[in-house]
C-alpha cells in the first residue's frame, strides 16, 4: 500500500477509511441508522396527531365550560341562550 500513495500516511489513512466505509455499506450495517430515522419520523407524526387531537378536545371542553357557566349565571329564570324551558315544571308537557 505504501507504493500506491508514495508513503504519505494521510492518504493511506484516507484510503483505509474509505475501504472500511464501503465494506460497512455493503454489509448492511448502516441499515440500523435508517431504521432509527424511520422511528423518529413515525414518532414525530404520532406526536403531531396527538397534539392536534388534544387541541381539538381542549377547545371543545372550553366552549362547553363557557356555555355551562353562562347557563349557571342565568339561573334566575332567564334562559340566556341555554337550551331549556326554565321555570316550574321543566321542559316537556305541561298543562294543556
Amino acid at each position: 500500500m505504501g507504493r500506491l500513495f508514495g508513503g504519505d500516511a494521510a492518504l493511506q489513512y484516507a484510503w483505509v477509511s474509505l475501504r472500511a466505509r464501503i465494506a460497512r455499506v455493503r454489509s448492511g450495517e448502516l441499515e440500523r441508522g435508517a431504521s432509527a430515522v424511520e422511528w423518529v419520523v413515525i414518532s414525530m407524526i404520532v406526536v403531531t396527531i396527538v397534539a392536534v387531537v388534544g387541541y381539538v378536545i381542549s377547545t371543545a371542553l372550553k366552549n362547553k365550560a363557557n356555555a355551562v357557566s353562562t347557563c349557571i349565571g342565568g339561573a334566575d329564570g332567564t334562559t340566556n341562550g341555554c337550551g331549556g324551558g326554565g321555570g316550574a315544571g321543566g321542559g316537556a308537557g305541561g298543562a294543556g
